[in-house]
């Protein structure tokens, strides 16, 4: 009785403390994997008896952002994207396969922040603008490149064509990453 009396207690103190930012942030959380889900979701599997489910799903990356749960969430998007799209036979639009990208890459970025603010942290309004100005540039780019690739792609007409996409997607992950590795090394 007395270690379910110390965490009672506990969520009050927390309850008592926790400072707007970082519930915003969850909030945020919540609402971009909410929109993930719905645009990945076939409607008529929204609009059946799924709702509460996706949003149980959208609400456990924002309640625990450390854990398991936004790997789990981008899965179950993507899951849908899939159902949609072979179980449905949804055609592949490019607006929406960028918008559940853009989603799911803020769903993760927001999580990678909120995981590092403590549930009281007073945060500057300028931190939060920078955080998501920096991911607006990232998605901006990477849209970018998507499109280019894709009309890439298209010019090659045939298997030649998306064999030469896929080629030169490959490169430039792999520069990203050796990008990335160099800049690691640097430091």
């Amino acid at each position: 009785m007395g270690n379910l009396t110390g965490r009672v207690r506990g969520l009050q103190t927390v309850a008592s403390r926790v400072a707007l930012a970082p519930v915003l942030i969850r909030l945020g959380i919540f609402v971009s994997s909410l929109a993930g889900l719905l645009l990945a979701y076939p409607a008529e599997v929204v609009a059946g008896q799924a709702l509460p489910a996706l949003l149980g799903v959208a609400a456990l990356p924002a309640l625990a952002p450390r854990r398991f749960w936004p790997t789990f969430a981008a899965l179950v998007t993507v899951g849908g994207w899939l159902m949609a799209t072979d179980g449905y036979d949804r055609p592949v639009a490019l607006w929406r396969l960028t918008a559940v990208a853009v989603l799911l890459y803020l769903t993760h970025t927001l999580c990678a922040l909120v995981a590092v603010l403590p549930y009281d942290a007073v945060v500057d309004p300028d931190l939060i603008v920078r955080w998501l100005t920096r991911t607006g540039g990232v998605l901006l780019a990477t849209a970018v490149l998507g499109v280019l690739l894709l009309e890439l792609g298209r010019l090659g007409a045939g298997t030649a064509g998306w064999q030469f996409v896929t080629i030169a997607g490959l490169l430039v992950a792999l520069a990203v990453t050796a990008t990335l590795a160099w800049l690691l090394k640097r430091r």
